[in-house]
């Protein structure tokens, strides 16, 4: 396994597949030209079978912590260990960009992001309460 930092479009466009649906072009360039925005793929032999995005965001009173946007594996290369890898890829960035922490919110019932934010060393605060607002 490789994983890479992706700063052009090229890359991603080709890894789609891993995303919820396929990027878009000009949200895809906003994101890569975004000093603050990351993007990783693992690829196994050249073949991308993962991604994971951050974005860094900054407070006033607390600094700068890293959320973990997205995480994706192809099915045909889950629990190899992939997303752990790009998780604890993407931690290391966040440390080394000086980020305090970094956090991931997912579904109560998704036993196997859980497992695979906990194995690349996440930890769970408590109960969390998430709201929406909905602009589509």
């Amino acid at each position: 396994m490789d994983i890479r930092r992706i700063t052009t479009s090229a890359p991603a466009l080709a890894a789609g597949h891993l995303f919820d649906d396929p990027p878009v072009l000009a949200a895809l360039e906003r994101f890569l030209a975004s000093e603050g925005h990351h993007l990783l793929l693992a690829y196994v032999d050249d073949v991308p079978a993962g991604m994971v995005t951050g974005v860094e965001m900054t407070h006033p009173d607390k600094g700068t912590e890293m959320f973990l946007y997205e995480l994706g594996v192809s099915p045909s290369f889950q629990g190899r260990g992939l997303g752990s890898a790009l998780v604890t890829e993407l931690a290391a960035l966040a440390r080394s960009r000086g980020c305090y922490d970094m956090w991931v919110v997912t579904e109560e019932d998704n036993a196997a992001a859980q497992a695979t934010y906990r194995r690349a060393g996440g930890a769970g605060t408590g109960r969390q309460v998430v709201l929406e607002w909905d602009f589509t």
